[in-house]
C-alpha cells in the first residue's frame, strides 16, 4: 500500500486509489459533483496546502525564493493540525493506496514535492512511479 503523488486533473493511474486534493482552492469552473469524474480529487484536504500568500511566493520562485518557500511550508506543516494529518496519512498508507496532489505543472516547484518528502519522513509508504 502506498501514497502516489499526482498532478490533479490528469488521468488517474492504475492502483492510484482515492485522490486527495491538497490545494487551497477547488478547480475553477468545475461543478463540485464533477471533481472526481474529471480526475481532480475525491476528497479535498486544504489543510495540507500552503497558505495563499505563500503560494504566491512559491509560484514565482527562483532557487533562493523556492528554498525560502520550502522552509516556510515545512514550518506550516509542523503545526499540530497539519502534523496530525501527516501522521494519519502516513499510517493509512500502510493499509490503502491513495494519492495526494496539486494542480501545478512542475512538481519540482510545487508544494507536493515537499509534501511527498514530509509524508516519507512520517513513515508513509511512497510509490516510486511518481508522475508530473
Amino acid at each position: 500500500m502506498t501514497v502516489h503523488v499526482v498532478r490533479l486533473g490528469t488521468p488517474r493511474a492504475r492502483g492510484e486509489g482515492l485522490r486527495i486534493g491538497t490545494v487551497r482552492r477547488p478547480p475553477r469552473g468545475v461543478p463540485k459533483r464533477e471533481y472526481a469524474s474529471r480526475d481532480f480529487y475525491d476528497v479535498w484536504l486544504p489543510e495540507l496546502a500552503p497558505p495563499a500568500p505563500l503560494v504566491k511566493e512559491g509560484m514565482s520562485a527562483d532557487e533562493r525564493t523556492w528554498q525560502r518557500f520550502a522552509k516556510r511550508y515545512r514550518a506550516e506543516m509542523k503545526r499540530p493540525e497539519a502534523a496530525h494529518l501527516l501522521a494519519l496519512l502516513a499510517a493509512l498508507s500502510h493499509h490503502a493506496d491513495f494519492s495526494v496532489g496539486c494542480y501545478c505543472e512542475n512538481e519540482a516547484r510545487c508544494h507536493r514535492s515537499i509534501l511527498s518528502e514530509l509524508l516519507a519522513e512520517h513513515g508513509a509508504g511512497m510509490a516510486c512511479n511518481r508522475r508530473p
